[in-house]
């Protein structure tokens, strides 16, 4: 049995997020001693690590919660796991495709950049006017900007 900060340390997963995952039951409620700390077996240290791997690959807290109600199930035919899975890899590459939109924008923005002043930047130009842009692929990108598992 370890502590809430053991799990963390052996997990690579903050306090805050193990308590979060408990919050929507992603995690089942832990054992307490008798002074009420949380105390976690080999299985939560398991539990944990195969979430965090999933939502390293991307996949939404909803889906991590319908992968690990399929696991209960190991003689299940394991299709809806693999349409899962593809269903990922095709949101990875649409998050590509307008990945490089974002780039190949900020490139023309870069390289139409002549120096000079702030007045007459034309990268605060192209920032202030998004007509001035080669494509739209890029909106809503702020939503990549965040994703976790896009992060260096």
């Amino acid at each position: 049995m370890m502590t809430i900060g053991k799990l963390a340390s052996a997990t690579g997963v903050k306090v805050t997020t193990i308590r979060y995952y408990e919050c929507i039951d992603l995690l089942p409620e832990p054992d307490r001693s008798k002074s009420g700390q949380r105390l976690y077996d080999q299985n939560a240290v398991e539990r944990l690590a195969f979430i965090r791997h999933a939502r390293d690959l991307g996949f939404s807290v909803k889906t991590v919660r319908e992968l690990i109600s399929l696991q209960v199930e190991p003689d299940r035919d394991c299709a809806v796991v693999d349409q899962i899975a593809r269903r990922q890899l095709g949101e990875v590459r649409r998050r590509l495709t307008q990945l490089e939109a974002l780039e190949a924008e900020l490139k023309r923005m870069v390289s139409a950049c002549e120096g000079g002043r702030i007045g007459t930047c034309s990268v605060l130009a192209s920032l202030s006017d998004h007509e001035t842009c080669l494509a739209d692929d890029h909106a809503g990108a702020e939503v990549l900007a965040s994703s976790p598992s896009l992060k260096a």
